[in-house]
């Protein structure tokens, strides 16, 4: 009673029971994890933070200059220490970067146990995780994978890691009868398509999309590989449309469309002084759309083997940079110039080109730049009409060349020339 009776003690006691109701009220809020709900519990169920600007909250203290006044002061100072909280632990998570290897999920990457199920468990660990992830494949392994998807949407960001040299998107190994039809690959990150050590192998209609400016993405690559036909094909990639390499034998391409890329090639052959062997090559119907190159054979200097028994038909070139060309001395090596002439060279015989047409974008529409070692020999050229962008005549080079028969040829044969 006395406690009561002394004003000063009783305006005391009630002051800290004040401060003790809003510490309290504060550490249950930060204890709720910031729940939003505290704050529409105090502006209704039609509250929405994010949706408001700072100065609805001016709007409602001009209206309320009452007892509410303390009230809806608490409610903004507790938003902004909400408001801040989540900026802080948003920049903190996206400074957080998980790393996901696939060896931890027990991949093994020797080649010969099936790796599909721990690619699986990683990737859904990956698109799972809300926080940036980095997918990693060890470089320098084999994974052995059975058809796979990775399926999204994920949580966060995905940065794929793969080995140091990129893999090809689909390998068809050792198969024999084999059909391939109606499939599209995308943006593959080299070779979308690789047919090797084949026998008796059909594709039809494949589709084949990467930018222009994609380095090493062969749209279909044939190595060692017998008997196979390619039909009705449309190809645009940044590198060859279809490249025809070392023990391939007996190809078949009809209905081929290629644009962009680098047109349709055989080789390279013979590189580092290999020995390479490619024959009974046949093109029949393609129509190739602003390439770098149109029908090219490209051989290495120092190599040996040959490129033999070629035919191209039926072929429209539409700007087109080098729309016919052999090349035996062929080199791509970016540190320095390769060695032009050698006394070795694979072996160019038995080429045909019959009804091409179509426009060149350069100056040279044929460039035939064979060895002075081991020359070509057997070119037939017939109904082989290229012009200009604007209609004029382009040059031809015509170079080491045995037995080059020409018939209705524009630009015109020049028999006999060497290549100096």
């Amino acid at each position: 009673m006395t406690l009561l009776r002394n004003p000063f003690i009783l305006f005391t006691t009630f002051i800290i029971i004040i401060m003790s109701f809003s510490s309290c009220y504060s550490i249950k809020f930060l204890d709720d994890d910031h729940n939003i709900n505290n704050l529409e519990g105090e502006f209704g169920n039609d509250f929405h933070f994010k949706a408001y600007p700072s100065n609805y909250f001016n709007t409602i203290l001009d209206h309320e200059k009452n007892n509410n006044i303390k009230k809806n002061l608490e409610i903004i100072s507790r938003f902004q220490r909400y408001n801040n909280m989540e900026k802080f632990n948003e920049e903190e998570d996206q400074a957080k970067v998980t790393t996901i290897n696939v060896d931890s999920f027990g991949a093994k990457g020797d080649g010969s146990i099936d790796d599909t199920n721990a690619f699986q468990k990683a990737w859904k660990e990956a698109c799972s995780s809300s926080h940036v992830v980095n997918f990693v494949v060890s470089q320098n392994k084999k994974y052995l994978l059975k058809p796979i998807k990775f399926y999204g949407p994920c949580k966060s960001s995905i940065t794929m890691q793969p080995c140091k040299v990129a893999p090809t998107a689909l390998t068809f190994y050792k198969c024999n009868n084999l059909k391939v039809k109606d499939l599209k690959i995308e943006n593959a990150q080299q070779i979308h398509l690789l047919i090797e050590k084949c026998v008796g192998v059909e594709v039809t209609k494949l589709v084949v999309t990467s930018p222009e400016n994609s380095p090493n993405t062969d749209g279909i690559h044939i190595t060692s590989t017998q008997n196979i036909q390619i039909s009705d094909s449309t190809i645009a990639t940044g590198d060859d449309c279809i490249s025809i390499v070392d023990g391939s034998q007996k190809v078949l391409a009809t209905g081929i469309t290629c644009g962009p890329g680098h047109g349709i090639s055989i080789g390279s052959l013979g590189g580092g002084n290999s020995e390479a062997h490619v024959s009974d090559i046949h093109v029949n119907g393609a129509k190739l759309y602003e390439t770098t190159n149109g029908l090219r054979i490209k051989t290495w200097p120092g190599g040996f083997g040959s490129a033999s028994n070629i035919k191209y038909q039926n072929v429209v070139m539409n700007n087109v940079k080098n729309p016919i060309i052999i090349d035996q001395n062929y080199c791509d090596q970016a540190d320095g110039p390769c060695k032009a002439e050698t006394d070795s060279a694979v072996e160019v015989k038995n080429v045909i080109y019959q009804n091409i047409k179509g426009t060149s974008a350069t100056n040279d529409a044929i460039s035939i730049k064979c060895s002075k070692k081991i020359p070509c020999e057997g070119i037939l050229m017939e109904n082989v009409k290229l012009l200009g962008g604007n209609g004029e005549t382009p040059n031809g080079i015509w170079g080491n060349i045995n037995n080059l028969t020409c018939k209705n040829v524009l630009p015109e044969c020049q028999k006999n020339s060497k290549i100096v």
